[in-house]
């Protein structure tokens, strides 16, 4: 599960701030046609900070209809909330994701204990598998191993995300049970 080229999708938008429906159409035949493994809709690459809960579902089911099966699609639903990261989670629990990326809460610098906390509660109110997303220099706070390692015992974490550019040290490797995989 959640193996090869996993790409997070730009939300396009037109000149009047609207989704551009075509040229997410393109992006997706783009990565279908070259062979990505899977795709994410409304990461934190795609607008999920900027756009409204109404618009961020939109463009999540938008994804889905224009994928039509091609390729699996994964949700991003991040939230510094965790109300706010279970809701978005459950909104997608039959829609056809296989899977929901969950970021980190920025802002407010949670401890490992809240973390691991976090992303519990959101594994208790979702059959969905997930993908946990550690960008200290976006959020402000860092996934220590430890947590990790923690968060691995949930069966429904499947894979450690790292996003910046320093290949960390302290990372979890695959004894923590993760597939781990970066991007810049």
């Amino acid at each position: 599960m959640f193996t090869g080229s996993i790409v997070a999708l730009v939300t396009p938008m037109d000149e009047k701030g609207n989704v551009s429906r075509s040229c997410l159409k393109k992006l997706i035949d783009y990565h279908v046609a070259n062979g990505t493994s899977a795709i994410v809709s409304v990461g934190t690459t795609g607008e999920s900070a900027t756009l409204s809960h109404d618009e961020h579902g939109d463009v999540v089911m938008m994804t889905l209809e224009l994928a039509d099966g091609r390729i699996p699609v994964i949700a991003g639903t991040g939230a510094n909330a965790t109300a706010e990261a279970i809701s978005l989670t459950q909104r997608f629990n039959d829609s056809g994701v296989v899977g929901c990326l969950t970021v980190t809460p920025y802002y407010n610098r949670p401890t490992q204990e809240g973390l691991f906390q976090h992303f519990k509660a959101i594994a208790e109110h979702t059959d969905l598998p997930q993908i946990l997303y550690n960008v200290p220099s976006r959020t402000g706070c860092d996934m220590l191993p430890e947590t990790v390692g923690r968060l691995a015992e949930i069966k429904k974490y499947y894979r450690y995300q790292r996003g910046d550019r320093e290949l960390n040290p302290r990372s979890p490797d695959q004894r923590a049970g993760f597939r781990r995989f970066y991007s810049a």
